[in-house]
């Protein structure tokens, strides 16, 4: 993962200090991109460890079209709690109501209860990345599948310029818990081979991206099962690149470590369809990384 320390260096060397929306302070650069070849190992990083779980069970969820925290929760996974915790105390303000505290808020959102504002439910976060990937809503009423139509469209025309998903819904993004930070994905075929390219256009270098690379080339490889494909390369486009100025002691400390062999990814080859894979048919083999490095989120 040399591609992703140089990316480290580059902003510590070269960024620009700017405020943010978290008040926190970045040093960021715009306009980076990193090429990954698949075939030469599973792109998860290796000089901390990163939260594999984690990584899978969300894709899953945004596979599975949901937009409520109750399937991360309930499978221990908790990076999106304090977007839905806060997007709640959000309608409870606009409505009066008085919110519950942040236990009682995710042993409800485990079971999606309803609550006392109207259409909301404990744990929604609005329509974000599962309900545009899988159930982009039309003017004319109709409803978009976006991943089974770039399916779809790998199968029968793997020539097309037009094998993209995208996530940024100008009409739903106010609407949002959080509004889509990888908002763009395109797929392309070659030499019997599938790779994807992300465009992000907000990327959190040291607590995100290390997830958004492993996600999106897990999915590659997902995606590449299905349509009977080889795996090419994911590339990785971001916009405004940024480090958080109170993760920079973290950064030089993964910075003096020693990347690692990559991982290698297997999937139950039974699994044809989206509609078939589970947690289960997932799994990452041979994974030595160094200790975890901490570091706090901003919001």
């Amino acid at each position: 993962m040399k591609q992703y320390l140089d990316l480290l260096k580059a902003i510590r060397d070269n960024g620009v200090v700017k405020g943010d929306r978290t008040g926190t302070g970045t040093k960021s650069i715009f306009g980076y991109q990193m090429r990954f070849n698949l075939a030469d190992g599973f792109p998860l990083l290796t000089t901390k460890k990163v939260f594999t779980k984690g990584i899978i069970h969300e894709l899953l969820w945004f596979l599975r079209g949901e937009t409520n925290i109750g399937y991360l929760v309930k499978n221990e996974v908790h990076i999106w709690d304090n977007d839905a915790y806060r997007f709640y105390c959000e309608r409870c303000t606009a409505t009066g109501i008085e919110p519950i505290l942040r236990d009682e808020f995710l042993e409800k959102a485990k079971g999606a209860e309803e609550s006392p504002i109207e259409g909301y439910r404990y744990g929604d976060l609005g329509s974000v990345y599962g309900a545009q990937w899988r159930s982009w809503g039309t003017p004319d009423g109709r409803v978009i599948d976006q991943i089974e139509e770039v399916i779809h469209t790998i199968k029968t025309n793997p020539n097309s310029r037009r094998m993209l998903v995208s996530a940024w819904n100008v009409s739903d993004v106010e609407g949002m818990a959080l509004p889509p930070c990888h908002v763009l994905f395109q797929f392309y075929v070659a030499d019997g081979k599938l790779s994807c390219q992300l465009y992000q256009r907000s990327a959190d270098t040291f607590l995100g991206v290390p997830f958004n690379i492993a996600s999106y080339a897990l999915l590659t490889h997902i995606i590449a099962q299905i349509c009977d494909l080889g795996v090419g390369e994911f590339i990785h486009t971001l916009g405004d690149t940024h480090l958080y100025l109170n993760h920079f002691e973290q950064v030089e400390e993964q910075l003096s470590r020693e990347p690692r062999a990559l991982p290698r990814l297997r999937l139950n080859p039974e699994v044809k369809s989206i509609a078939e894979l589970r947690f289960e048919d997932i799994e990452i083999v041979d994974y030595n990384p160094h200790p975890t490095i901490k570091a706090p989120m901003s919001f």
